[in-house]
């Protein structure tokens, strides 16, 4: 919720010149600020036509709100946007737990029209469970962080010049107002009045964490109006005609399909791999863990054991043979083979089974590599790169340790 210093162009007046990504809050603060704090008075200000009642008397531009879609009209254009909610099975990513170094996945290695895979899914996931078009959000995390991948100040901690933070932008203090309520990363048992939002159930709201962030740029739209009224909800957000034309200017680029899916993008975590991987038992299990790290982005293919893609099980089996040590090739065999381990003393480089879509408990259909504390990287299923994620309230069916297996030689003794 970047607000511009002046007024909008198309307005009649000038507003603040600004490169991409640039900080674009001026002194009305995020989310309505001290001119309309979630609903105050002048939040969703409009009048002489500039989006008045859903429609510009200026720029020919119209929001329609319809059953199961939205069409957006540009000029005379106008495009269908499916409410989607084809990836609405997904586990919702977590990348507060987690994350990669910058060099690994940076901003500027990413192409334009390019959203991370983790970021896809829970505007999916979002769009679906507010009745908002995921694309309209999408359009909200492009146009305010890159989703999550702007060098700015408050993107991934803090907060920049005016109080606004996380991906999506959201205030938490200052001339935009305590919108999220709280503190930035608080107990999600604790409850301020504001958005935050716990989206992965870890127990924790953080602003920072586009699971938990994305959700809460969807209430606030909701409680300004969406999905009927979605361009007042929008202007609410950001009080320029101007940023309601960005953010749908980049919905109807993703509704006609103008993207691609790019590398999970982890950089909101408050850690990274290697945090959650200290408790290492031996050189077998960094080496494991290592070379999984290193196929995070790759995709999944049914049967892949690399080394442009891998399924669950061959992703496991690929990590263990590169540490010298062969384990079976499918979960079911995996499970079968051992040793288990009982939860809750689990360790890095542990497998976890999940009985997944084409198995059962007994004979389990999916499997991933543990990291610590609580998260995995696992190889899911068709058009979700390889990822890191929680394996908390998935329903696991249990862990083995390979490298602890009778017969299997680590560090030079028989173990």
């Amino acid at each position: 919720m970047r607000r511009g210093s002046g007024y909008d162009i198309r307005g009649g007046g000038w507003f603040s010149r600004r490169g991409p990504l640039s900080q674009r809050r001026g002194p009305g603060g995020a989310l309505g600020g001290a001119g309309g704090a979630f609903g105050g008075a002048g939040s969703s200000g409009f009048g002489g036509g500039a989006l008045g009642g859903g429609t510009s008397g200026r720029g020919g531009l119209l929001v329609l709100a319809g059953l199961g879609a939205v069409a957006i009209a540009v000029g005379l254009t106008i495009v269908p946007i499916a409410m989607s909610g084809s990836f609405t099975s997904l586990p919702a990513f977590s990348s507060q737990s987690c994350t990669q170094t910058s060099t690994t996945f940076a901003a500027s290695r990413q192409a334009k029209d390019s959203i991370p895979a983790n970021y896809l899914v829970i505007y999916r996931q979002t769009g679906a469970r507010f009745g908002i078009a995921w694309q309209v959000l999408a359009g909200i995390g492009e146009v305010e962080s890159d989703h999550g991948r702007a060098n700015m100040p408050g993107v991934r901690s803090g907060q920049n010049g005016f109080g606004a933070a996380g991906p999506m932008q959201i205030g938490i203090g200052g001339a935009a107002g305590d919108q999220w309520g709280g503190p930035a990363v608080h107990q999600a048992s604790q409850h301020f009045g504001g958005v935050a939002t716990d989206g992965d159930a870890n127990g924790v709201d953080s602003v920072y964490d586009p699971a938990d962030s994305i959700p809460g740029a969807a209430k606030y739209l909701v409680s300004h109006g969406a999905p009927g009224d979605l361009p007042a909800a929008i202007f609410a957000y950001n009080h320029l005609e101007s940023y309601v034309q960005d953010v749908l200017s980049w919905a109807s680029t993703y509704t006609k399909g103008g993207f691609t899916v790019s590398a999970v993008n982890l950089d909101n975590g408050a850690s990274c791999v290697d945090s959650l991987t200290a408790n290492i038992a031996n050189h077998v299990v960094s080496v494991a863990v290592s070379y999984a790290q290193q196929q995070l982005g790759k995709p999944y293919v049914w049967g892949g054991t690399g080394p442009e893609g891998f399924d669950c099980s061959g992703l496991v089996m690929m990590a263990y043979r590169a540490a010298g040590i062969n384990i079976p090739r499918t979960s079911q065999a995996q499970w079968a083979w051992g040793p288990r381990i009982q939860a809750g003393h689990e360790q890095p480089g542990d497998l976890v089974f999940f009985a997944g879509s084409d198995g059962t408990p007994a004979s389990p259909g999916h499997v991933g590599m543990v990291l610590g504390k609580g998260m995995m990287i696992e190889a899911e299923q068709t058009g979700v790169p390889i990822h890191i994620v929680t394996y908390k309230s998935r329903g696991t069916v249990g862990f083995s340790r390979p490298w602890a297996h009778a017969g299997v030689v680590v560090a030079g003794s028989q173990v």
